[in-house]
């Protein structure tokens, strides 16, 4: 279940955070956004993956968030469900 304990309330990318959204609907507001290291993250043919707890996952197309990263790093939004993780959001960091 995705929560909100209030630790980024003054953060000045709050409101942006919050309004970001997929194909698949909005990020913020149904999970959790995990930064992920660029080791743990690539891009091969116009589509990404992440490693999340060891385990490759492809990011559906429709995932992707394609408006600029004012953030910078790379974020994931992992939903559990009972059939495994998908991703409802992935938004890609600059690669170093």
């Amino acid at each position: 279940m995705a929560r909100d304990d209030g630790r980024f309330a003054n953060s000045p990318l709050k409101p942006w955070f919050d309004s970001l959204k997929s194909g698949k609907g909005p990020c913020c507001s149904d999970a959790d956004g995990v930064t992920v290291s660029d080791p743990d993250w690539d891009s091969k043919n116009g589509h990404y993956r992440v490693r999340l707890d060891g385990e490759w996952i492809d990011v559906p197309d429709d995932a992707v968030i394609t408006q600029p990263n004012r953030f910078g790093r790379t974020v994931v939004w992992p939903i559990e469900s009972p059939v495994g993780k998908t991703i409802r959001c992935f938004m890609p960091g600059s690669m170093s």
